[in-house]
């Protein structure tokens, strides 16, 4: 696909909505919609890259409180004909139909491949690819699987969002508290990862997010590794004009 005349791509990742509290969250919200008013005119598609929400699932004829305006601005772009992606994260991969009846966003559950002005990018959450972390593994694999998400489901809403709630509040404080710094080539799983795809093929542009520290990496003269930060210190994301990938961030 080639882009439209003075049309780019966005990429952006990690809202986490929902934490640390309702407030906070709120005012993260209403930036995150500002961003996307701002870059409606020249946004040919944007993609979403996981953790949109803190947690999210989605029970037969409920889900989760909240989220309103931000649901409402993705409706109102993709009402108006803007192609939205969406890929779930760790924190909100027990998706279901709602985004694709409601609100026209296909959802893809593993990294996936796309070609715009001959170049190939390859774009996915990142959790669980490449080396180690075997215990989320495990537990991915877990709660991918239909038996484990019907038998959550069976909870009612109030307890099951509740519990889940909870550990995912208290999975993003320990996370809070350790400082993200590059820990260099050898050490960074989602480069590992990207370095093995390219032993297979050729792709220009790795769009990962998960990491939560905007990372551009060159991995070969003419490939590299983005990694879109988050929107909770950074609020960074990536644009493609047609011709080259750059990180930015918004109002800074």
């Amino acid at each position: 696909m080639n882009l439209l005349p003075n049309k780019k791509i966005y990429f952006l990742s990690d809202f986490h909505l929902g934490t640390p509290n309702p407030a906070a969250s709120l005012l993260r919200e209403k930036k995150i919609i500002q961003f996307l008013e701002s870059i409606k005119h020249d946004a040919q598609e944007i993609f979403i890259v996981g953790d949109m929400f803190d947690f999210w699932f989605e029970y037969k004829y409920v889900v989760p409180r909240g989220y309103t305006r931000i649901l409402g601005k993705l409706a109102e772009l993709t009402d108006g004909g803007m192609k939205i992606h969406f890929f779930v994260g760790n924190h909100d991969m027990w998706m279901r139909d709602y985004f694709q009846t409601e609100l026209n966003i296909p959802v893809y559950y593993e990294p996936a491949q796309f070609e715009f002005n001959g170049k190939k990018f390859l774009v996915g959450h990142g959790d669980g690819q490449g080396p180690g972390d075997h215990g989320y593994k495990f537990l991915k694999k877990v709660f991918r699987n239909p038996f484990c998400q019907w038998a959550f489901g069976v909870l009612p809403p109030f307890f099951g969002l509740g519990i889940a709630n909870y550990f995912s509040q208290k999975s993003r404080e320990q996370a809070n508290k350790k400082e993200e710094v590059f820990l260099g080539e050898e050490n960074e799983w989602l480069i590992i990862y990207a370095k093995e795809v390219l032993q297979k093929e050729h792709v220009d542009y790795f769009i990962f997010g998960h990491r939560h520290l905007p990372i551009d990496f060159l991995l070969k003269d003419n490939s590299r590794y983005i990694n879109l930060g988050e929107w909770i210190n950074f609020d960074s994301y990536a644009v493609f004009d047609g011709t080259t990938t750059t990180l930015k961030y918004f109002n800074k």
